[in-house]
């Protein structure tokens, strides 16, 4: 889609596609409710030439000021309503499916192409913080970054709480050689941010996991089954945000596409190689986790079987009195040693040997 207009000619009206109406899922609710408080999307709007943010330029004529110097224009947008990406999407000539992933969120992590613009989604993460990891933490949250790219413009979409792209503008207009390569230096700033957060991300789980694997192994007695399920849950949120970016950064790294210059592709390269890391320590700390768990499951076990051994020695103890007083409790008159006179303290003597007997022999076997 070309935005590039003779001189002197009015802008043409944007090529807008029908719209869909395919099924989407609900997806999952927001871990924490909108706190968007201004009146407008627009977090940020600038543009840039030969790696130099311009003066202020109205957000209504940034593509067009972009376009006429040869730069491009970076609007950052945090949840913004259909009606009000719909505005945008007139401007810079969106693909409707692409606008409406960006305004309902809960996407998986991909890139797609359409004609000469791409779309990226990816997923942010944050590590909670909390005092004790219990079967109900939260321990993951996790939030999603769009990015349109074009020719002359890259529009960020930001949904959740965290994650803010205000600091990454600022360092990254302090990196000229970089934003000289175009919009897509943004969308590697962006990219390269969320494979930074999820590494830490992993670190701070990592010890969360090192604490329950002490507990479990500890001498003490410790129920860490809910711990170690809410744990898991939690890591597969981080795994579904990291996993899928392997195929989209592997396209960015490797193919040839228009909007991404040659010279971004081994920027992408090193993205793709942090993102394999963190996959795979993610991987590795699920199959930890599941070690752990089997671990658990199996002490759990061990520790009801050596319950139910000392009672059974219990019982077989208790069984003795309990045989010998019964059959002296019939009550028939000819027993032996019914009328003897020492036949009261010779049963209950008869009681305390075998009752000791039975302690011993349980005793050696680890029974009690």
């Amino acid at each position: 889609m070309s935005t590039t207009n003779s001189p002197g000619t009015p802008p043409a009206a944007p090529l807008r596609l029908p719209p869909t109406n395919r099924p989407r899922p609900a997806g999952a609710p927001r871990s924490r409710p909108t706190t968007r408080v201004s009146e407008t999307p627009i977090v940020d709007c600038a543009v840039y030439v030969d790696g130099r943010r311009q003066p202020h330029v109205s957000p209504d004529d940034a593509l067009s000021v972009a376009v006429d110097r040869g730069g491009f224009v970076w609007l950052g947008l945090y949840e913004p309503t259909q009606d009000e990406l719909d505005v945008i999407a007139d401007r810079y000539e969106l693909h409707p499916l692409a606008v409406e992933d960006a305004v309902e969120a809960h996407q998986r992590p991909k890139l797609e192409r359409y004609d000469d613009a791409l779309f990226m989604v990816l997923k942010t993460g944050r590590y909670v913080e909390h005092e004790q990891l219990t079967a109900t933490s939260e321990v993951v949250d996790t939030g999603e970054v769009m990015v349109f790219l074009g020719a002359h413009y890259v529009i960020t979409v930001r949904h959740g709480d965290h994650t803010g792209l205000s600091e990454l503008r600022r360092r990254l207009e302090d990196q000229r050689e970089l934003l000289c390569l175009g919009p897509s230096a943004v969308l590697y700033a962006v990219a390269d941010m969320v494979i930074d957060t999820f590494t830490d991300v992993a670190t701070a789980v990592d010890e969360d996991v090192d604490e329950l694997e002490a507990s479990v192994f500890s001498p003490e007695r410790t129920d860490d089954i809910g711990r170690l399920y809410q744990l898991k849950r939690e890591l597969m949120q981080l795994r579904r945000a990291v996993a899928p970016l392997e195929v989209p950064l592997t396209k960015l790294a490797e193919r040839q596409i228009d909007v991404i210059p040659e010279a971004m592709r081994s920027y992408f390269r090193d993205v793709l190689d942090h993102a394999l890391r963190v996959r795979d320590q993610v991987g590795a700390l699920d199959e930890l986790l599941s070690s752990i768990l089997q671990a658990s499951l199996a002490r759990t076990s061990l520790s009801d079987n050596e319950d139910t051994r000392k009672i059974s020695a219990w019982a077989a103890m208790v069984a003795v009195p309990t045989l010998i007083t019964g059959v002296y409790g019939m009550n028939f008159d000819f027993m032996p040693e019914l009328r003897w006179r020492y036949g009261y303290p010779a049963v209950l003597l008869l009681i305390a040997v075998v009752c000791s007997v039975l302690y011993r022999g349980f005793k050696r076997n680890g029974w009690l």
